[in-house]
């Protein structure tokens, strides 16, 4: 029978909740309940340190940091908050007085649906730095209702369903009903005396709902505070009473759908608009609440930039550049140049990408319909700007054309990237090659007129969420070894190469990994159906899905692979084959239709080779659907394999490519994003390079690629196109990767998959032979977690702290 708990600890307040907070008998609790009941005892905790870390921070008239993105991919919070409270051993023995496990109840918590992929994760990783590292912050985001959406699969195909992850409620939001703001829309604008004097034509109004985000090692927290849209009237009363019931509603769905979905399929004009309006409604409300909260500390806007870094993490914030520009002279009387002087210090800007047509643009007749004045203030500072540069070239029109704000070219576009590069002090790319491709290509010119603006700041991870949490027992093992001071400090982890060497430890080692691999094994069972053996090689690739990250060129390699194993079942050198689970998992965005084939390759692929008898255990091919944080925590720690294979020069940083190998994963890559810096940490030998640099890659096209070469001088290649475009794998549709095959031979093939098909696989015999080599697999593995110190997000926000936002950590 189990200890009666005190009347104050952890359990005893847990059993209060379940009965004051969540309205159940305690003997009768489900383990939903119980999970509840959990998070609330925890809750009370984390509220206490949100009171006094603000009290703090107003005492100290702090600066603060303003983190703004579109996403925050937080994940499960319940396992997050009790390992920062320090109370894991509190939650132990409240549930085990229920005869329930602690992995068994935080499964009842959904994924909140605040994000997608590494944009929305790198920006929980680094809220949760900067509440470790003690800075005064806030995240600004959107309380999305159903996220992106949740992904099925259907017939090998993705289906979108909606994501209704506050459907019961989460225990971990704290509404602030006093925080409300209008956020306005169209109408026009007048000049009257000099002042202009905008007249919207629509209002919604923004309210606060905020999250705890939680410090480790100290009881600092930040605050991730997310803006819910409401109509300013509920529903149309006249109409209702009249027994018109649907235009009664109308008017509340039109302004709330702006915070309902993230990233609503922009294919359609509705779409579009729709998707500018998230971005100004979120930006607007933050804005406001910012310069609300400055004024009751200060009651002057004169030193907003001493006192606010507002950060903006990627295009997505971009216009807050003109709010803050309109907030400061329309609304408060300010003078532009002065405004704009402090405009330019406040804002700093993450880019991540390199491809020009991802950079975000707006239509701008779109952005007169939706928003008039801020058109009216780019188009200033964009006269401005172009005045300032034209002293340095005078008369080169192609070097203002390129730098101006409005892409004059067909359509009139306003160009995001260009107004954040413009209205920053600072901008940044998240690995060295990035960094550097940046003011090389896409910005070279905004780096000719400022070089100074432009810096580095390679991407991190948390090791609480992605080491501590997803991989308790590497993280046990980590402990007996070296200590417990990895997990404020990665750095540590070099305590760990001495031992790579050291046969109990790598005996240790192997134990973790083959648990973790089985834990996945039966996570790719209850998913997928298809049995795995744990003993395999592990290959994983889980990402976004889209071109240039190249799950079509893993998908030939294995359909290459499976022919070789029916062509020669001892293996090309005679020792037979390495059994080998290839892994996919990531969501193809909705209305890319070339992704989403891709994704339904992989399931005609996997359904033929995993119930071929020739091949048995040799290998299998599986996709795990909706792919998020709380599937990423086992997926990370079960693989061997790491594949991170874009073409050299797309990949921005990547942070999946550290959270594998963080965990004992070998990386297979290209020389691209901070797959390099992973090199450099963890030695050339402890690591799987191949294919075209990203100057090889410049060099072949501006030459003249030609995929056809490829395919007609290697048969193995041109028997896997041959094989997807006969239909082997599609028998009753055999045309139905025609177009996808035809986009590699006779559209271009992009992003080089062919060029790099021979490299790719010749490496990955390479990656064969070592694992053939158990003892010397487990030594590499255990350098890359050794060598991944650096990339802690610890690391990065420090060094955001001290070089761009100006603000010193005190954890």
């Amino acid at each position: 029978m189990s200890p009666t708990p005190s009347s104050h600890s952890f359990a005893a307040r847990t059993e209060e909740h379940l009965l004051h907070t969540v309205g159940v008998a305690p003997a009768a609790a489900s383990s939903t309940e119980l999970m509840h009941a959990v998070s609330q005892a925890a809750r009370a905790e984390l509220s206490q340190r949100w009171v006094q870390t603000q009290a703090a921070d107003r005492g100290a008239r702090a600066r603060r940091v303003y983190y703004l993105s579109m996403e925050f991919l937080i994940g499960r919070t319940l396992s997050n908050a009790l390992a920062a409270l320090g109370q894991n051993d509190g939650a132990a023995e409240a549930l085990g007085a229920h005869a329930k496990a602690m992995e068994e109840v935080a499964d009842h918590e959904p994924d909140a649906a605040l994000g997608n992929g590494g944009l929305g994760r790198l920006a929980a990783c680094f809220l949760d730095s900067m509440a470790s590292l003690g800075l005064p912050s806030f995240g600004y985001g959107i309380r999305y209702e159903y996220g992106m959406f949740a992904q099925e699969i259907q017939n090998g195909a993705q289906v979108e369903h909606p994501d209704p992850w506050l459907k019961d409620g989460t225990p971990w939001e704290f509404p602030r009903w006093e925080l409300s703001y209008p956020v306005r829309f169209g109408g026009w604008v007048e000049h009257v005396d000099g002042k202009a004097i905008w007249r919207p034509a629509a209002e919604v109004a923004a309210k606060a709902y905020d999250m705890v985000i939680p410090g480790h090692g100290t009881k600092k927290v930040s605050t991730l505070r997310l803006w819910k849209a409401t109509a300013p009237a509920h529903i149309d009363l006249n109409a209702f009473n009249t027994g018109d019931y649907q235009r009664a509603a109308t008017a509340k769905n039109e302004y709330e759908n702006i915070s309902w979905v993230l990233y609503p399929n922009d294919s359609t004009p509705a779409g579009r608009e729709l998707r500018l309006k998230q971005e100004y409604f979120f930006v607007a409300a933050s804005i406001q609440d910012m310069v609300k909260r400055h004024l009751d500390e200060h009651g002057t806007l004169s030193n907003l930039a001493d006192q606010v870094a507002i950060h903006l993490n990627d295009t997505h914030p971009a216009i807050g550049v003109a709010e803050l520009m309109r907030v400061l002279c329309d609304e408060h009387g300010m003078d532009w140049t002065p405004a704009w002087a402090i405009c330019r210090r406040t804002f700093s800007y993450t880019n991540h990408t390199l491809m020009p047509e991802a950079l975000e643009t707006w239509p701008v007749g779109l952005m007169q319909h939706v928003l008039p004045r801020h058109l009216e203030i780019i188009f200033r500072i964009n006269k401005e700007f172009l005045d300032f540069a034209a002293q340095f070239r005078p008369g080169d029109n192609g070097f203002l054309s390129r730098l101006s704000l409005i892409d004059e070219a067909g359509e009139r576009r306003v160009r995001m990237a260009n107004l954040s590069i413009v209205g920053s002090h600072k901008v940044n790319g998240v690995s060295k090659l990035h960094s550097d491709l940046l003011v090389q290509t896409i910005f070279a010119d905004f780096a000719a007129l400022w070089p100074e603006r432009f810096t580095n700041m390679t991407n991190g991870v948390t090791p609480r969420r992605w080491l501590s949490q997803a991989n308790p027992g590497l993280s046990s093992l980590l402990d007996r070894h070296i200590g417990h001071g990895w997990r404020r400090d990665l750095d540590e982890l070099h305590k760990l190469a001495p031992l790579a060497g050291n046969p109990e430890v790598r005996a240790e080692f192997m134990e973790v990994k083959r648990a973790n691999k089985a834990r996945l094994a039966a996570l790719i069972a209850r998913t997928t159906g298809v049995q795995v053996n744990p003993d395999a090689l592990f290959d994983v690739q889980v990402k976004r899905i889209h071109e240039y990250k190249r799950q079509l060129l893993n998908v030939l390699h294995v359909i290459g692979r499976y022919q070789a194993i029916l062509a020669n079942p001892k293996g090309p050198d005679g020792q037979g084959w390495v059994p080998r689970v290839v892994l996919f998992a990531g969501k193809a965005a909705s209305s890319y239709h070339m992704a989403k084939n891709i994704i339904r390759l992989i399931h005609d692929a996997g359904r033929v080779i995993n119930n071929d008898p020739r091949v048995g255990d040799l290998l299998k091919l599986v996709f795990i659907p909706n792919y998020g944080v709380s599937v990423a925590e086992t997926i990370m720690p079960g693989a061997d394999l790491s594949e991170q294979i874009s073409t050299a020069g797309t990949e921005a940083s990547g942070t999946g490519n550290m959270k594998l190998a963080l965990n004992g994963a070998l990386t297979i890559g290209t020389d691209d994003g901070a797959n390099i810096e992973i090199r450099e940490a963890v030695g050339d030998a402890n690591i799987f390079i191949f294919g075209l640099k990203t100057p090889e890659v410049q060099a072949l096209r501006a030459s003249g690629y030609q995929p056809m070469r490829h395919y007609e001088g290697q048969p193995d290649l041109k028997a896997v196109l041959d094989a997807i475009t006969g239909g082997q794998f599609s028998p009753e549709e055999p045309g139905r990767y025609r177009g996808l095959v035809d986009a590699l031979l006779w559209g271009g093939d992009h992003y080089m998959l062919l060029a790099d098909y021979a490299s790719y696989v010749a490496t990955q015999r390479e990656v064969d032979a070592l694992y053939r080599e158990p003892a010397a697999w487990c030594q590499r593995a255990i350098a890359n977690v050794a060598g991944m110190g650096v990339f802690s997000s610890d690391r990065t926000i420090r060094e955001y702290a001290r070089q761009i936002w100006r603000i010193e950590p005190k954890p």
